[in-house]
């Protein structure tokens, strides 16, 4: 290849990757992923140092990443595998009452921007109703 298209294929395909870089789903997905990442640590946090010591505490202290079964000198760790079974329950629990909470908070933004919403229709249908009346007394 001549150098002159090597240059115009590297700027086209910049060119490209700028236009889909610069979208606003592509922007909205990496804070996306951000954020979750951030959250899921503090899920992390909030299973490993406050509620499986609990757990354990109520089940007498009993940790399932400890048992095991062994097949010809070949452990099989089953307990590791409840382990992270009970983590993923108490973290989709966490991230369902989180997005339960945030759902009510829209619904209490939406219900007062419905409500303005409508204050200013009722006020705008008497205005309406006044520039009406106006126009019918000058019109006799």
């Amino acid at each position: 290849m001549k150098k002159n298209k090597i240059i115009e294929k590297g700027t086209s395909t910049f060119k490209e990757f700028k236009q889909f870089i610069s979208k606003g789903n592509v922007i909205d997905l990496a804070v996306g992923v951000i954020i979750g990442q951030a959250f899921g640590k503090i899920v992390t946090s909030l299973v490993n140092d406050i509620l499986m010591p609990l757990i354990g505490i109520v089940s007498g202290g009993l940790d399932f990443s400890g048992l095991s079964y062994k097949i010809k000198d070949v452990p099989i760790m089953y307990g590791t595998f409840i382990q992270n079974i009970v983590d993923f329950l108490i973290v989709s629990a966490c991230i369902f009452i989180f997005v339960k909470l945030i759902s009510k908070l829209n619904k209490k933004e939406e219900k007062k921007e419905e409500k303005k919403k409508d204050e200013q229709v009722v006020l705008l249908e008497e205005i309406r109703d006044l520039l009406k009346k106006k126009s019918n007394v000058k019109s006799k």
